[in-house]
This record gives structure tokens, C-alpha cells and sequence, in this order.
């Protein structure tokens, strides 16, 4: 089992940056991915970014340019760097993890779940 814990959310204005992180505990040496998902009120859930133990990144359009994932597997940590932050960034953010080989953005492809970090932009 993997156990993920996130933090650094918070309310932030249009233009402004904010770095959310997420700690691993558990058996996280299977992890062969990290990332960032979010869901905003009534809409689905979302992936925004993912790293692989490989260094291989994956960002959703509306992020690339503006958001940065970076993680370190032998401490099971990941971050995402948000620059430019626009309301429409609005959304709990969930850091997820799996031990998948092929990874995918879908949500029922990731193993572990935070229990969610609130990032609310102002405009």
C-alpha cells in the first residue's frame, strides 16, 4: 500500500504562482508514475500532469507553458510548479500514483489517491 499526502494549496490572484507538493509512504518503490489530477465543482475529474520514474512528463493543453511537474522516486515526493495562474486553474488537486507500466491519463489507471488539496484563483 502507498499512502499520499499533499500540500501547499491555497487562494491565490490571477497571474500569481503557487507549488503544491505530495509525500509518499508505503511500499511506493513499485511506483512507476506520479501526478497531478484535479476536479473543479461539477465537472470531472481530470489528469494535469504526470512524471514516470523515467523522467518522462505529460501535461494536459490548457497547463503546458505555465505548469512544471517534477519528482524524486527514491524519496516519493512530486511537485507542480503553477506560474500564471488563471481561475479557470480552480480545483481540488489530487496527487496520484501507479504502478502501471503503460501509463495512462485516465482516472481508473491510478492506484493511490491524496485526499485532495483545495487551489482557488481569484480573478
Amino acid at each position: 500500500q502507498v499512502q499520499l499526502v499533499e500540500s501547499g494549496g491555497g487562494l491565490v490572484q490571477a497571474g500569481d504562482s503557487l507549488k503544491v507538493s505530495c509525500a509518499a509512504s508505503g511500499s511506493f518503490r513499485s511506483i512507476n508514475a506520479m501526478g497531478w489530477f484535479r476536479q473543479a465543482p461539477g465537472k470531472e475529474r481530470e489528469s494535469v500532469a504526470f512524471i514516470t520514474r523515467f523522467g518522462v512528463t505529460n501535461y494536459v493543453e490548457s497547463v503546458k507553458g505555465r505548469f512544471t511537474i517534477s519528482g524524486d522516486f527514491v524519496k516519493g515526493t512530486v511537485y507542480l510548479q503553477m506560474n500564471s495562474l488563471k481561475p479557470e486553474d480552480t480545483a481540488v488537486y489530487y496527487c496520484a500514483a501507479t504502478s502501471a507500466l503503460l501509463i495512462s491519463t485516465m482516472v481508473s489507471r491510478w492506484d493511490y489517491w491524496g485526499q485532495g488539496t483545495q487551489v482557488t484563483v481569484s480573478s
